[in-house]
């Protein structure tokens, strides 16, 4: 992705919240056979908008590597499957915004999901994700306001990998579940129905990950 695409997608997102809630000291969704092998992040190529507060390739790899592990390592399958996560761009709200502005943090990752034994690509091409923080009372004022930067990246990266469960869940034939019934017919959306074609982002690949040891 350009730095232009970039961040138009970062500053558009800006002023947004999506809810989430600690869900990790509860039981784990049903996830097939899923046990997480390889848990790879790169951020060497990502990129920042200027009003951003900084934050670096490590930080960022760091914390998400540890929201991965939190999520995925509580899983024990009878299959080993790889995530490989590449970091496109960030937006950390700074303190001393306006009120009337309330940003927001936003984080751009693309993710490809293997299966380790065959190392097959499950996803055609990286699936991007923005992400948000969370939205509560101590936010509505803009995060940059109430939360370290440490926080903000660690909110982040926790939603991240929510994120990533929640597309495998979408895709449950990937972990050994049934797949979802297709819409046929008359349920199915005409394409007369489309009011216009929708608006494309250039997807960043994730990390190509290495093939699996014999």
């Amino acid at each position: 992705m350009n730095l232009r695409n970039l961040t138009a997608v970062l500053l558009g997102a800006y002023l947004l919240a999506a809810c989430q809630k600690n869900d990790l000291a509860e039981a784990p969704v049903p996830l097939g056979n899923f046990e997480l092998g390889l848990n790879i992040v790169v951020a060497d190529n990502m990129k920042k908008v200027p009003i951003s507060r900084p934050a670096t390739q490590e930080e960022w790899e760091t914390s998400l590597i540890k929201a991965v592990d939190a999520r995925f390592g509580r899983y024990s399958g009878t299959k080993l499957y790889n995530i490989g996560i590449a970091v496109d761009g960030f937006a950390l709200a700074p303190p001393g915004i306006p009120v009337v502005a309330a940003p927001k943090s936003v984080l751009v990752v693309s993710v490809s999901f293997f299966d380790d034994a065959s190392g097959t690509k499950l996803n055609a091409e990286g699936k991007q994700f923005t992400i948000f923080e969370n939205f509560s009372g101590a936010t509505v004022i803009g995060s940059g306001l109430t939360r370290s930067r440490q926080k903000q990246i660690e909110i982040l990266s926790y939603n991240a990998a929510k994120k990533i469960e929640g597309w495998i869940l979408e895709n449950p034939e990937w972990v050994g579940l049934p797949a979802k019934p297709k819409i046929r017919g008359a349920d199915a959306p005409s394409v007369a129905s489309v009011s216009g074609p929708a608006a494309k982002v250039p997807v960043a690949e994730a990390p190509v990950l290495p093939a699996p040891a014999n």
